[in-house]
């Protein structure tokens, strides 16, 4: 199995090198934990060669969305740094294949998680404030022919990220009530509020707590987390612009860059 591991990340590997998205990666792997042995391998090698870790990303918390790919809890990847796109600011074209836009509510930490099992009280001490966010996410697998162990692997189909630039402290904001509006070229493209996130941006905050701390990776002071999206993604072209608002913590903006004339499209 440690052979098909290091074939899934390799494959995964390639499609990030080629801007060619890659053949799903579920032939070689079969488990959820394996999928996360793939993450683990290409958080290693990205760590290896220079890049920062700089929080975690959090998927699967709709429910409608965990009953269509068949599972009944979230998963995780990793933010890095060079991942983060200042508010308003344009993602080069084919910078992330096959990009989709989501709104969520990113929390950003200042003390560590590392308790064996965490209560609300202890996400909440731990967070320094709250920002509005828009998760771009991607897929190296050809047309999101993607399942658990697929998306997984693929570092939870991260991309790119933009967070908003007012922080704001938990206390002066319902994350559980507030409401989004995510506009793509000012047309209305997704509406949610927090409770669409597991309920509640915090629980979704509390299960990436302790199942971090489960597989080594805790959350530090200082690291960004994006919850969940608060309402249904939706698919990014070259030239797009997305602002998403949330109730309570403000706009958050990014744009998509053109392809070059005479260039393909990812």
């Amino acid at each position: 199995m440690t052979t098909n591991i290091e074939a899934a990340a390799e494959r995964l590997l390639g499609a990030y090198a080629s801007g060619t998205p890659c053949e799903p990666v579920r032939d070689l792997i079969g488990t959820a934990d394996d999928a996360y042995a793939v993450q683990e391998r290409l958080t290693e090698r990205w760590l290896t060669e220079g890049r920062r870790l700089a929080g975690r990303k959090i998927g699967l918390t709709s429910r409608a969305v965990q009953a269509q790919i068949g599972v009944d809890s979230p998963d995780f990847g990793m933010l890095f740094a060079d991942m983060a796109v200042p508010d308003g600011d344009e993602i080069p074209a084919g910078a992330v294949l096959q990009p989709r836009a989501e709104a969520e509510v990113a929390l950003v930490l200042e003390h560590d998680l590392t308790h064996e099992r965490h209560t609300v009280a202890d996400v909440i001490r731990a967070t320094a404030f709250a920002l509005p966010a828009i998760e771009v996410v991607g897929s190296r697998v050809r047309d999101w022919d993607i399942t658990l162990a697929d998306t997984v692997a693929d570092n939870a189909s991260s991309g790119m990220y933009a967070l908003g630039s007012r922080p704001v402290p938990l206390a002066d904001v319902d994350l559980r009530l507030c409401g989004m509006v995510m506009e793509r070229r000012g047309e209305q493209v997704s509406t949610g509020n927090g409770a669409a996130c597991l309920g509640h941006p915090l629980n979704a905050a509390l299960w990436l707590a302790d199942t971090l701390v489960r597989v080594g990776r805790p959350l530090r002071a200082g690291d960004t987390v994006l919850t969940g999206a608060l309402g249904p993604v939706v698919p990014a072209a070259p030239g797009d612009v997305f602002e998403a608002r949330i109730d309570g913590l403000g706009d958050v903006r990014v744009a998509f860059g053109r392809a070059e004339s005479g260039g393909e499209e990812s």
